[in-house]
């Protein structure tokens, strides 16, 4: 049984350090967005159906030698993979969307490990039935879970601060190796002590096969806790930051659920946990359109998340209840990976081809309340409520209905304010007129996420003004007065939005857009005109900004501003030394770096300015809290120039303008390392 334990939880480790490692290793590729995470966690539940399909056709159709035989080959086979560093050539070469890109790199880079790995729990398990018939398997389940859960809690708080991603990859791939020859010799040692005569269980009593009912409650139960989960986890990262932190706090309350659930039957008690859905499910329907989905970051991690867990207690405390007889039991980690499968490619794949919003959280919650009253009615055993359960089963159908009825009414109130909504990979933008009623002055807002993105005054005479972040008094507005007081500018901005930055464009100057979403060039086209009356030099270049700036010649820009976040998340590998490098290798040496750091739930201020003192430039804060009119909104940019004397030029002078802080202790970013778990502002 040790043997079996220890080999269950090492490959259980490895299955999920490996997954937050390789996603911040392929996230900058593909432009930072939340959606890059949804699309890993797709590719790693479809690895493990193939895994446990594996498992499943192995031990039913091979002889205990050739299991062995086969399974310590593909070990073999798999060291040779290793280590699990992506090549480079996977880096996209043009815009659009990058799902099956990020995909086949996953499946070149960790596929044959990974589905190795995920073979281990319902493989040993199956081989130990086997060898000791009679035997419960299910506690190495909630070990296999419990092992998931330690490497993704260790990874925020251990792994990455410390280590670099080459350093994280070198030290999987060695732990993976020593893995590997653990797993060969007690496959070995399993194989020889099962019966030779065949490799079926020796009990010959006959027991019934789970129905078809049954089996379709297993995957629907595994479907519906895995759309949550990468529904919720889309959520936080799209409004938050896509980082690790934020990753692995959903996936580890899944996780524990399926250890609660699968260690201790008693653990899950409907007439605790239906009551408990109720109200995790209200107060989620409340913080998704409350304050127009800008809920404080103080509230919002730990509704979602605790949501989460009870929606998955739910299920999987369902799917423990509903668990057959261990004969069967690959089939039903199959049926259950089949569920999860599909809840990702229903969240990463679907959704953002078919919805114009994240309608798959508001969808995914109405499926779970439903689930369970279904469930009253598929498995009533054990029913222990003082309350009768023919009672409990309408509760739960008329709080569905009411859960559905108040999420789509809320959902057509937040959708009938704006004037267009469009989604794709890289999230939702959406169009919105405010009226003079509304505010003292008409305007056009591009929202991404819950994000102001860029705004255009309705007043034809003034819609080439700038506005919101760009105001005269913002660091965007000094440094082009200042270098537009000097004669015509050549000027670089990564990040497009809806296009007002090329309200500074004059005849003679030349603009260049970086933008990697095509879908915001299409809308600051039509719905928008700062490009359309643009009167200088200007071209957007789509594709991620870093990689076509490493592939031109310098560019000699006197000014490059970088305002790429999607809604409040960032970019990183726009913010590391190694880029702001590349940026200074295309502005003049009296060029100016503008960095917006304007951001609800992270202090970028110390990245930038530590970037800025490693490569030996000066830095200033300019903080600007502009009310002088209702269309300017506050900002907070860091300007970097090689040249310090700039910054004593009238133009920047100023009681909020001041050289940018410097924290020492902040260990540097760079391609190789980041860490956004430390600059969260978890006063916000």
């Amino acid at each position: 049984m040790l043997a079996y334990a220890c080999t269950i939880f090492l490959s259980a480790f490895l299955l999920f350090a490996v997954q937050p490692m390789i996603g911040k290793i392929i996230l900058p590729w593909f432009g930072g967005s939340a959606a890059v995470w949804s699309t890993c966690l797709l590719f790693f539940q479809a690895a493990l159906l193939a895994g446990y399909f594996y498992a499943d056709r192995s031990t039913r159709l091979l002889k205990p030698k050739r299991q062995a035989s086969l399974h310590i080959a593909l070990m073999a086979l798999s060291l040779a993979l290793l280590p699990i560093l992506p090549s480079p050539t996977w880096k996209p070469t043009q815009a659009g969307d990058p799902s099956l890109r990020i995909l086949l790199l996953l499946a070149a880079t960790i596929g044959l490990p990974y589905l190795l790995l995920s073979t281990t729990s319902p493989l040993l398990q199956a081989w130990y039935v086997a060898a000791k018939p009679g035997a419960v398997p299910y506690r190495l389940f909630a070990l296999s879970n419990f092992g998931s859960l330690l490497a993704l809690l260790s990874y925020p708080v251990f792994v990455e601060p410390i280590f670099s991603t080459h350093g994280q990859a070198y030290g999987w791939s060695g732990i993976y190796a020593v893995f590997a020859f653990i797993c060969a010799a007690v496959a070995w040692q399993a194989m020889r002590a099962a019966p030779r005569e065949t490799n079926e269980v020796i009990d010959r009593t006959p027991v019934s096969p789970p129905t078809w009912t049954i089996r379709i409650a297993w995957t629907a139960l595994a479907a519906c806790a895995s759309t949550l989960l990468l529904a919720i986890s889309n959520h936080l990262s799209s409004n938050v930051a896509p980082i690790p932190f934020l990753w692995v706090l959903p996936l580890a309350a899944y996780l524990l659920s399926f250890i609660l659930c699968f260690e201790r039957e008693k653990v899950y008690n409907r007439g605790v946990f239906l009551p408990l859905l109720v109200v995790a499910l209200d107060g989620a329907a409340y913080a998704i359109y409350a304050n127009e989905g800008n809920l404080s970051i103080a509230w919002a991690i730990p509704t979602f998340v605790v949501t989460l867990f009870v929606c998955c207690m739910v299920c999987h405390g369902e799917l423990a209840r509903l668990k057959p007889d261990p004969r069967h039991l690959t089939s039903f980690y199959m049926m259950i990976s089949l569920g999860g499968t599909l809840g990702g490619v229903f969240v990463a794949i679907v959704a953002p081809h078919v919805f114009h919003t994240y309608l798959e959280l508001p969808l995914a919650m109405v499926a779970c309340s439903a689930l369970a009253a279904i469930v009253l009615w598929i498995s009533p055993q054990n029913w222990k409520g003082t309350i009768p359960i023919a009672a409990v089963r309408i509760a739960m159908l008329a709080f569905t209905v009411g859960l559905a009825i108040h999420l789509g009414y809320e959902k057509h109130l937040s959708d009938k304010i704006f004037r267009q909504s469009e989604r794709n990979f890289y999230g939702v933008l959406r169009v919105r007129d405010i009226s003079a009623d509304e505010e003292t002055t008409a305007v056009r807002r591009l929202i991404h996420g819950t994000i102001n993105h860029g705004t255009q005054l309705l007043n034809a005479a003034h819609r080439d003004d700038p506005t919101s972040y760009y105001g005269p008094f913002s660091g965007m507005g000094r440094a082009m007065s200042y270098l537009q007081n000097r004669g015509p500018v050549r000027v670089a901005v990564i990040g497009l939005g809806a296009g007002v930055t090329a309200s500074f464009c004059r005849a003679g100057d030349v603009f260049r857009f970086y933008e990697i979403n095509p879908l915001a060039l299409s809308i600051a086209s039509t719905w928008f005109t700062f490009l359309r009356d643009c009167k200088a030099d200007h071209q957007v270049l789509l594709g991620d900004a870093r990689l076509t700036l490493e592939a031109q010649p310098t560019q000699q820009f006197d000014l490059m501003a970088i305002d790429a976040f999607s809604s409040d998340a960032i970019p990183v590998h726009l913010l590391t030394r190694e880029a702001f490098a590349l940026y200074f290798r295309h502005l003049k040496p009296s060029g100016i770096l503008a960095v917006h750091v304007s951001n609800r739930y992270l202090d970028l201020v110390p990245v930038v300015s530590g970037n800025a003192h490693d490569l030996g430039k000066a830095a200033i804060d300019v903080d600007d809290e502009d009310e002088a009119e209702d269309y300017f909104s506050n900002s907070d940019w860091v300007l970097v120039s090689s040249d310090g004397s700039i910054f004593r030029a009238g133009a920047f002078k100023a009681s909020g303008i001041l050289p940018a802080r410097i924290r020492p202790n902040l260990r540097p970013w760079t391609d190789d390392y980041s860490n956004l778990f430390q600059i969260v502002k978890l006063r916000k």
